[in-house]
C-alpha cells in the first residue's frame, strides 16, 4: 500500500492540529468528518457511518457502535482506534473476525477524569452550586458544607483512574477504603488503601466514586439497594460509565433524602434514550452537580488521547508495536 492512501477518518471534536500534522508526516491523509451540530458520532447511523468511512483505512472513533455489520460493509477498513478507554461498544470478537484491530488510549485521561472525580467532590460538599443559585437570587445567606478532608472515601474499580483518584486523595488525608477484584496488598501498603467489600464501602464511606469498566457484572451496581447502604450524608460521584448506576433508583434516594448529593458526568440516558426524563430531573436538582460526558475533554487530555490514538493507527499500518495496553483486537 502506498503512502498517499493510508486514509484516516475522524468522527471526533476536538481534533488538535498538532495531531493532524502528525499522522500527515507519517504518510496519512487526515478527514475530520463533519458532525451535524450538538451530535456526536454515538447518534449516528450505520448508513451515515458507512457513507463516512467506506474508503478509509483508519477510523479514530469517539462513541459510535462498531458493530458486525458495520464492519462486514467496510473491507477497506483496517484499524479503529477509540478515542478513550472504554469499549463497550465495540465488538471485539467481530473486530477479529473481520481481520481488522480495534485499539484504546490507555493512560491519556486518567489525570482529568481524576481531577473531575475531586472536582466533583469538593463543589458537593462545599455546596457550591446551591450557594451561586441562591446568591443570583438574592439570598447571600451561608449554607454550611463538609471537608473532603480526613474524610472516608470509597472507590469503586482501582484501575489507572481509580488510583489517580488514590493520588489525589492522599493530599486531604482520606481514608480511602477501595472494592476491585483483585486486591492488591503491595499497593495497598504503600498507599494506605483499604480493600474491604461493596456493603463495608457503601455503608462505611463518606464519598462514593465509580471508576469500573461496564459489564454484566457491573450493569446497575449502584441500584435502590446499594443506595440504601449509604449514609444519608454520602454523595456519590459517577465519572466513569452510566450503566454503573441505576439512574432511576438514583432520582428516588435524592428525593427521599437518603443521600445527600450526587456528582454524574455520565447517564444512563446515554445508551437508552428512555431514561432522558430521569437524567433532566437528575441534572435540575440543586444537590447534584451534573456534565455531559466531558469528564476527558480537557486541551490538554485531549491532545493526549489523540495522539496516542494517531500512534495506534500508524502502528497497524507500519506493522509495528502498538502503544502498551493499548491493543483490545487483533485479527491480524
Amino acid at each position: 500500500m502506498t503512502l498517499n492512501k493510508r486514509k484516516v477518518v475522524v468522527t471526533q471534536r476536538f481534533f488538535d492540529e498538532a495531531t493532524i500534522h502528525w499522522l500527515r508526516d507519517a504518510g496519512c491523509e487526515v478527514v475530520i468528518a463533519d458532525l451535524p451540530a450538538g451530535q456526536a458520532d454515538g447518534g449516528l447511523s450505520q448508513e451515515a457511518l458507512v457513507e463516512l468511512l467506506t474508503d478509509c483505512d483508519g477510523w479514530i472513533v469517539g462513541h459510535a457502535h462498531v458493530t458486525a455489520s458495520l464492519l462486514a460493509a467496510l473491507p477497506r477498513l483496517q484499524v479503529i482506534a477509540r478515542r478513550g478507554v472504554g469499549y463497550e461498544r465495540v465488538d471485539v470478537a467481530a473486530v477479529k473476525a473481520h481481520g481488522k484491530v480495534a485499539t484504546i488510549a490507555v493512560g491519556s485521561n486518567d489525570a482529568c477524569v481524576a481531577d473531575r472525580t475531586l472536582a466533583m467532590m469538593l463543589s458537593l460538599g462545599h455546596r457550591i452550586r446551591e450557594s451561586q443559585e441562591r446568591m443570583i437570587a438574592g439570598d447571600w445567606s451561608i449554607l454550611l458544607g463538609t471537608d473532603l478532608y480526613r474524610k472516608t472515601v470509597g472507590i469503586i474499580g482501582l484501575g489507572r483512574i481509580g488510583r489517580a483518584v488514590v493520588q489525589r486523595l492522599i493530599g486531604f488525608e482520606a481514608r480511602i477504603l477501595a472494592v476491585a477484584p483483585e486486591p492488591d496488598a503491595d499497593y495497598a501498603r504503600k498507599t494506605g488503601v483499604t480493600y474491604v467489600d461493596l456493603d463495608t464501602l457503601l455503608a462505611e464511606s463518606d464519598y462514593v466514586t465509580l471508576h469500573a469498566p461496564l459489564n454484566p457484572a457491573t450493569q446497575c451496581l449502584i441500584n435502590g439497594a446499594a443506595l440504601q447502604r449509604m449514609k444519608s450524608s454520602a454523595y456519590l460521584i459517577n465519572t466513569a460509565r452510566g450503566g454503573l448506576v441505576d439512574d432511576k433508583d438514583l432520582l428516588t434516594a435524592l428525593a427521599e433524602n437518603r443521600i445527600a448529593g450526587a456528582g454524574l458526568d455520565v447517564f444512563l440516558s446515554e445508551s437508552d434514550p428512555t431514561y432522558k426524563p430521569v437524567t433532566d430531573a437528575l441534572i435540575a436538582l440543586p444537590n447534584v452537580i451534573a456534565t455531559p460526558h466531558s469528564g476527558a475533554s480537557t486541551r490538554e487530555g485531549l491532545d493526549r488521547t489523540n495522539l496516542v490514538a494517531a500512534r495506534c493507527v500508524v502502528a497497524v499500518f507500519d506493522g509495528t508495536a502498538l502503544p502498551p495496553d493499548c491493543t483490545i483486537a487483533d485479527g491480524r
